[in-house]
């Protein structure tokens, strides 16, 4: 009922419980003369009656304003009545005032993210049309030197076809590389997680990338663990095969020649801990917090002539954190870069 009385009505409703306290303080010395101790508790009762009176009206009227100040910041309007029912010794307005602080707060950190993200979004559409303008450009230049002739040339046309080709595969790479990364953020790609023995799945990465290794002169060495025993980890197969392939890939890339790169595991507890180091040219510390954003490169022109998407250590991370672990990053320019990563290990193992 006292919701819907305006602030006006609530006033002369004040007002007038106070006049009629006075006119009963005037009666009373009036009668003074015949004062008695029950017109002393007669007086604290209704002393009593008008202070819960007065209090429930003016609790009333601030509970409204609380409740439409909770609304208006998100929380829950009932917290008003909790916070002016407490004992007095607990204020009501330094709590509503937290409450409003932590609100102020909240908002200000959404609207840093927001601001953060919106320039995330631009640079992430900038570097998208970046990527696919390349090959898309390249492949038009090949099939416009055909159309103009080039198509009779036995020298040019089987050149420029394969170019061509090279170009589509790199377009090809690109948006499954998208693809799985936006599976992977929307939680729509299940992982299948077995028990993998990851020591033999790190040996069949290493024979695939023998051959590009040997190009750059780069030794790949996977130690095996001191015990002797498999390395088993509850893991997908093949996300896990696709986190080495990659990592081994970058040391590749961006190894020194007649390098190495060394593959080893170590057992922490309930975890196994894999490392991939080499001695290769290194990351600078301004761009590691950086590198597992999509398509970031520390040296945009050499990563793609080296035909890398730019999206490679993106899904590393995204792929780790599906298992609930992390991947971390420790590199010194000139000396070299140590990627780890941890998996729960298979129990018990098979």
């Amino acid at each position: 009922m006292f919701r819907k009385l305006t602030p006006g009505v609530f006033s002369l409703i004040i007002v007038g419980l106070f006049l009629l306290s006075i006119a009963v303080v005037i009666q009373i010395l009036s009668l003074w003369k015949h004062f008695g101790i029950t017109d002393a508790l007669l007086i604290l009762l209704l002393s009593v009656i008008l202070f819960f009176i007065f209090r429930y009206l003016v609790a009333r009227l601030v509970f409204r304003k609380f409740e439409t100040l909770f609304d208006i910041i998100g929380e829950d309007p009932g917290k008003a009545i909790h916070y002016i029912n407490e004992p007095y010794g607990s204020p009501a307005l330094d709590k509503v005032k937290e409450e409003v602080q932590h609100w102020t707060t909240k908002k200000h950190l959404e609207i840093r993210q927001l601001k953060q993200m919106e320039q995330y979004r631009r640079e992430f559409l900038g570097n998208v049309s970046h990527e696919l303008k390349t090959p898309i450009f390249n492949i038009q230049g090949y099939i416009l030197t055909l159309l103009d002739g080039g198509l009779e040339d036995p020298s040019v046309n089987r050149l420029y076809l394969e170019r061509s080709e090279k170009s589509i595969n790199r377009l090809i790479s690109i948006v499954q590389d998208l693809e799985s990364i936006s599976r992977l953020e929307s939680g729509t790609l299940q992982l299948q997680l077995k028990p993998l023995d990851i020591f033999q799945l790190t040996e069949e990465v290493l024979e695939n990338l023998e051959l590009r290794a040997q190009e750059k002169h780069i030794t790949l060495t996977v130690r095996k663990p001191v015990s002797g025993t498999p390395v088993m980890v509850l893991a997908d197969r093949k996300r896990i095969y696709e986190v080495l392939s990659n990592l081994l890939t970058n040391s590749i890339n961006y190894g020194k020649v007649n390098g190495k790169t060394t593959i080893s595991f170590s057992d922490r507890g309930t975890y196994y801990r894999i490392i991939v180091a080499d001695n290769g040219i290194g990351i600078p510390p301004e761009d590691q917090h950086r590198i597992f954003e999509r398509f970031y490169r520390v040296d945009q022109s050499r990563s793609r002539n080296l035909g890398g998407t730019g999206l490679g250590l993106a899904i590393v991370k995204h792929i780790i954190e599906a298992h609930g672990q992390q991947i971390r990053v420790k590199s010194t320019p000139g000396i070299g870069t140590e990627f780890s990563f941890t998996l729960k290990k298979a129990w018990p193992p098979v």
